[in-house]
């Protein structure tokens, strides 16, 4: 007798999939179906039978959680997992998996390509080009803006996890120095090895954020944290939007305060038409949509690490758990 395979539904297919990946590991194991997109009040009619929700987004609050009576696993195909209410899901014996250094790769090249374009004046060369400057000039080459190396500057990290490290890497091969900040942890210890933020904030050329989002971490980036950077300095976030106080960063980038900034994630996402981050119409202010995890390799990584934790929930549902 075949064995009976279990309800799988996907809540919100397309924040990941852009009929590029493959499914068929999970196709396979289960009974799948997927939904492009979900609201939370849909979820219930979507997923009332479901003993596996794979979700990426979609909010599953306790409420939502106590009409799902047959969900035995929830699979994040994320690594955040702050849309789950993960209390109301333990107490209902609902095993909550994640997944982890899927974008590595991927968002630290991303990181850089923001340095490289801040710190190389990309952006101003483009424009330059298209208002007929170059074309313009009696030599062959225009500099008109000042560009600079990465080699022998100082990268700052806040946060030290697997993207943070792969960034790391990435600086070193560019030939600079690298020093990491103190964890915003609760009740981790100082380390010898890392330094206090304000000191982060005068020494670093360029600081590049990597830690979630959190109490401690909400609006990290703020005027007096400006105030306490070179003026020579950029600010990259590949990381969460609210880490930066987005209004303290446009006011710093109009006086001068930091050289430029390079954001892939704003507090509000999708932002609004008139977002004041998303209109503040800065030459060094570079945003990009919140893809910097977004290639494909990356994105199928995520599909095949979610694929394996409903293998080890369908081996021992015991061993589910968030990392």
């Amino acid at each position: 007798m075949a064995e009976l395979k279990p309800t799988c539904v996907m809540l919100d297919r397309n924040s990941i999939d852009c009929d590029d990946l493959d499914f068929s590991v999970i196709e396979e194991a289960t009974l799948f179906t997927s939904f492009e997109h979900s609201t939370p009040d849909e979820v219930r009619k979507k997923a009332l039978n479901a003993e596996i929700i794979i979700v990426n987004k979609v909010l599953l609050t306790r409420e939502v959680l106590s009409l799902l009576p047959d969900l035995k696993l929830i699979c994040v195909i994320a690594t955040g997992t702050n849309n789950v209410d993960l209390e109301a899901a333990a107490e209902s014996d609902i095993a909550v998996c994640n997944v982890r250094d899927y974008a590595a790769a991927s968002v630290s090249q991303h990181v850089f390509l923001l340095i490289l374009a801040l710190i190389r004046r990309f952006t101003d060369y483009q424009a330059a080009i298209k208002q007929g400057l170059w074309q313009q000039q009696d030599q062959f080459c225009l500099l008109d803006y000042r560009m600079e190396e990465l080699t022998g500057k100082t990268l700052g990290l806040i946060g030290y996890g697997h993207i943070g490290r792969a960034v790391e890497k990435v600086a070193l091969a560019f030939g600079m120095e690298v020093v990491i900040a103190q964890s915003l942890m609760p009740g981790t210890s100082p380390s010898q090895e890392r330094l206090p933020l304000y000191e982060l904030y005068q020494t670093s050329d360029v600081i590049s954020l990597h830690c979630p989002l959190t109490e401690q971490s909400r609006n990290l980036i703020n005027a007096e944290a400006f105030e306490q950077m070179k003026p020579t300095s950029i600010i990259i976030n590949a990381a969460r939007g609210g880490i930066i106080n987005e209004q303290d960063l446009i006011t710093a980038l109009q006086k001068g305060q930091i050289a430029g900034a390079g954001i892939d994630c704003v507090e509000h996402e999708p932002p609004s038409r008139n977002d004041p981050i998303i209109n503040a119409d800065l030459p060094q202010l570079i945003i990009t949509p919140h893809n910097a995890w977004g290639t494909v390799q990356a994105r199928q990584r995520l599909v095949n690490g979610t694929a394996q934790n409903i293998q080890n929930y369908l081996k021992d549902p015991l061993e589910c758990r968030v990392n």
